[in-house]
Formats: structure tokens, C-alpha cells, sequence
């Protein structure tokens, strides 16, 4: 059995189909056109920035120093250039030196000029005059003065920083002390501190009474101190002079 569709539905039912494919070329038409005129942008654009940067390489190596480069062997050598030495200046009363023919001078005008002295005259001359031959020696060594500087003394007061300082067995110094007969009768104990300069041969040159508890006990302390014989400083492997200080205990028993 055949179906019969009319015309009128069988074209209300077809338009559909047709409107949409004609949409759908005239879109895909219309991307790529986009699409050409769009990669073709991006094209244009690479190039000219490739261009920019080729021309701004191109001028700034045209633009550097040229720097030559020359082997030392090759180079020639200096030029020599002539020292010309000053005259020497005239003294303010001598002559004017005159170029020309030199004259002879008699034998009668050389007779006032002094002798020249010979070495041996010379080895024998003094400073203030004379020939020196009533010596016997050469006064030229004579006369020759020789200063010879002390070394300061360290001030007492001050540190003077020493690899050993000066020693003493303090209990063989204290056996030297005398116990003064006017402070044993008082009963006066106490202690004496002596700052004491030790030479470099260890003998004590002066002292200082640093501390003291009496006065009465001072001359005793510094007369052990100073009789007494010390190891001096040593300072760089040679003996110096230095300050050190010495306790003298007084105790009655």
C-alpha cells in the first residue's frame, strides 16, 4: 500500500534543512576568512619585530670601538731623546768665561800660587789647621765626638707588658729583714709594699715605698729589698730593666 504526502507538508518539512546548511557554510566561510586574516596579523608581526631586532643588532655593532690589536714584537722601538744637562750656575763674583786663544803665563807669575798637599799631608791634617805630624796620629779621628743616649728609665706608674718579670725567693728575703727595735718596743706590725726598679744585671737601683702601714717599719723593708740580688726582666730574649713590687710582712712572735 503506497502513502501519499502531500506537496505543501513535504516542503514546510524540507525548508528547515535548508536554511541550516546554507547558516553553517556562510559561518565556516566567514572563520576562515578570520582565520587567514588572522594568522597573515600575526605574520606581518613577527616579521616586522624580527626586522627591529636585526636592524637594532646591525647599528650597535657598527656603533662599538674598533680596537687594534697589535703584537709587542712588532711594535718599533722608542724613540732615543738627548738629556741636555743645564750649565752648572756662575758664582756671583767669578769671571766670564771668554773662548779664544790661550796665552802663556810666565814662570815668575806661577811662584805666589800655594802648594797642593799630598796624601800623606792630607792623612795627617787637622780640622782647625795644622799638619798634625807633632801628634803622631791622624787628628781627623781625635776630634770625632761620640754620644752615647741612656735609655729612659720606665716611669714607675705604668704597666711595661714583659715575658718574665723580675724574681727574688721572697722567703729568703724576708729572713733579711730587721725588725726595728722602736717598732717592737711600740708593738707595731703591718705590711710594706716597695716598688723596686731591678736593673738588667738584677741589682736594684732605687725604690719607691708603695704602701706602708707604719712608718716606722719602711727603712728596714727597703734595706732587705735593696740588699738582695734579683733575676732582672726578660724582654725578647735579653734582660730589661722593669719595675716590680715587693711585700715586706712585719709580725712580732
Amino acid at each position: 500500500m503506497t502513502m501519499h504526502i502531500p506537496s505543501r507538508l513535504n516542503n514546510q518539512t524540507m525548508t528547515p534543512n535548508r536554511y541550516g546548511a546554507v547558516e553553517l557554510q556562510s559561518y565556516i566561510r566567514t572563520s576562515t576568512i578570520r582565520g587567514f586574516w588572522g594568522s597573515m596579523s600575526l605574520l606581518v608581526l613577527f616579521f616586522v619585530g624580527y626586522s627591529v631586532f636585526a636592524l637594532a643588532n646591525h647599528l650597535s655593532l657598527h656603533s662599538a670601538p674598533v680596537i687594534n690589536s697589535t703584537k709587542i714584537m712588532t711594535l718599533p722601538p722608542p724613540p732615543v731623546t738627548e738629556v741636555v744637562q743645564p750649565p752648572p750656575p756662575a758664582l756671583p763674583n767669578a769671571p766670564l768665561a771668554r773662548a779664544g786663544t790661550p796665552i802663556p803665563v810666565p814662570d815668575e807669575a806661577l811662584a805666589d800660587l800655594p802648594d797642593f798637599a799630598n796624601v800623606d799631608e792630607i792623612f795627617h791634617a787637622k780640622l782647625n789647621g795644622g799638619n798634625g805630624l807633632d801628634d803622631g796620629f791622624p787628628a781627623l779621628v781625635s776630634d770625632i765626638t761620640v754620644e752615647v743616649r741612656e735609655e729612659e728609665e720606665p716611669d714607675p706608674r705604668e704597666f711595661y707588658p714583659v715575658e718574665k718579670e723580675p724574681y727574688v725567693d721572697i722567703k729568703d728575703l724576708q729572713k733579711k729583714v730587721v725588725y726595728p727595735e722602736t717598732a717592737k718596743r711600740a708593738g707595731i706590725e703591718g705590711r710594706v709594699s716597695i716598688r723596686v726598679l731591678i736593673a738588667k744585671t738584677g741589682v736594684p737601683k732605687k725604690y719607691i715605698i708603695w704602701q706602708s702601714d707604719s712608718e716606722l717599719l719602711n727603712e728596714s723593708a727597703a734595706k732587705a729589698v735593696m740588699g738582695s740580688v734579683f733575676t732582672p726582666a726578660i724582654q725578647n730574649n735579653r734582660p730589661v730593666e722593669c719595675w716590680v713590687s715587693i711585700p715586706i710582712v712585719f709580725r712580732l712572735r
